[in-house]
C-alpha cells in the first residue's frame, strides 16, 4: 500500500500549519475522549465523522453503530470547530481525514506520547455505514489470533498490533467490556485466573455483576492513566490488563517477547508506536474526486 505523500501545494501546507495552532485551544478536551474517537481503523478517511440522515433507509452512517455509541460527542465536536475555523481561512482544501490525522498526532504529543510525521494530502470518504464497523474494529475479548487476522488485513504486522495497543497507556473503558473476566470467565462462574487479586478486588467495586451503573469506566493503565507511557505494558505483565485483549498479549508467546521489550523502554515504544501510526495513516487513503471529498463540514457529504 503506498504510503501518503505530502501535499506540494505551498497553500495546503499554510493550510495544514494553521491546523496545528489551532489544537491548544481544544486542549481542554479531556485527551482520553478525543483519542478513543482517532483510534478507529476505518477513520483514515474521516467516515466515522459523518452524521446519520434522519429517515435515511440505507441505514445508519458509522458514527452510529453499537461499538461507536461511546464515542464522546466532544471529540466530534472538538474536530467540527477545527474543521469550521480551517475552511474560513482556507475553504476546500484541507479534508477533515487530514484533520483527524494531524489532530491524533498532535494530542498523543500533548499528552507526553511521541511526535511522529503524518502524510498529508487525504481525501474525505463518501461512504459511511455502521455495517461494516463490527468487521473492522478489534473486540473486547479478542484472541491474539483474531487480531493478527485483523490486523494482517490492513496491511499490520505483529509489532504494529502491540505498539498500537499500547494506545491504552490512556483512555477509559466500560465496565461492560470486560465484567465478565471479573464473575464468570468464558462461563466458569470465576474471575479470569490472570488478573491481579488487588486489582480484581478493585474492578469488582466498581463493577458488580448485575445492575451496576451503565456510566462507570476504568482505566486502560491503572497506573498512570493521564501520561502517554509504557507503563501499558509493565501492567500486562503484573496482571493488571483491563481487557481479556489486553491481557492475551502478555499470555500469548508470539506477543509476549514485544510486551516485554516495549515495556523496559520508553523510547523504543514511541519509536515504534510512531511507526505503526504512519501505517496506520495509509490505510483506506482516498484520493481525488473519482474515490472521495473535500467536506466543508465534517458531519455531512459535499
Amino acid at each position: 500500500m503506498p504510503p501518503v505523500r505530502n501535499e506540494s501545494s505551498s497553500f495546503h501546507s499554510e493550510a495544514l500549519t494553521f491546523i496545528s495552532s489551532l489544537l491548544p485551544p481544544f486542549s481542554a478536551l479531556p485527551l482520553p475522549k478525543l483519542l478513543k474517537l482517532i483510534y478507529r481503523l476505518m477513520g483514515c478517511d474521516a467516515s466515522v465523522l459523518i452524521a446519520s440522515k434522519p429517515g435515511n433507509t440505507s441505514g445508519l452512517a458509522e458514527k452510529d453503530a453499537h461499538d461507536n455509541k461511546n464515542l464522546p460527542v466532544e471529540a466530534f465536536d472538538s474536530i467540527k470547530k477545527a474543521k469550521a475555523l480551517v475552511e474560513n481561512k482556507c475553504p476546500g482544501v484541507v479534508s477533515c481525514a487530514d484533520i483527524l490525522a494531524i489532530a491524533a498526532r498532535d494530542f498523543v504529543h500533548l499528552a507526553g506520547g511521541p511526535y511522529y510525521q503524518v502524510g498529508k494530502g487525504r481525501w474525505d470518504g463518501r461512504i459511511s455505514m455502521a455495517s461494516r464497523v463490527s468487521f473492522n474494529l478489534p473486540r473486547a475479548n479478542s484472541s491474539v489470533d483474531e487480531l493478527l487476522k485483523l490486523f494482517g488485513s490492513k496491511g499490520l504486522n505483529l509489532e504494529d498490533l502491540v505498539a498500537l495497543s499500547g494506545a491504552h497507556t490512556i483512555g477509559f473503558a466500560h465496565c461492560e467490556h470486560f465484567v465478565s473476566r471479573l464473575y464468570d470467565y468464558r462461563g466458569t462462574k470465576k474471575p479470569d485466573p490472570y488478573i491481579e487479586p488487588r486489582f480484581l478486588k478493585a474492578l469488582q467495586m466498581s463493577c458488580p455483576p448485575f445492575g451496576g451503573n451503565v456510566d462507570v469506566v476504568a482505566p486502560f493503565d491503572v497506573t498512570t492513566p493521564f501520561s502517554f507511557d509504557h507503563a501499558y505494558y509493565g501492567n500486562l505483565q503484573a496482571k493488571m490488563g483491563l481487557l481479556a485483549t489486553d491481557q492475551a498479549l502478555f499470555l500469548d508467546p508470539r506477543t509476549r517477547p514485544i510486551v516485554v521489550e516495549l515495556g523496559k523502554d520508553k523510547q523504543r515504544f514511541f519509536q515504534a508506536f510512531s511507526a505503526a501510526m504512519e501505517k496506520m495513516g495509509s490505510i483506506g487513503v482516498k484520493r481525488g474526486r473519482k474515490h472521495g471529498e473535500i467536506r466543508k463540514d465534517c458531519s455531512v457529504h459535499s
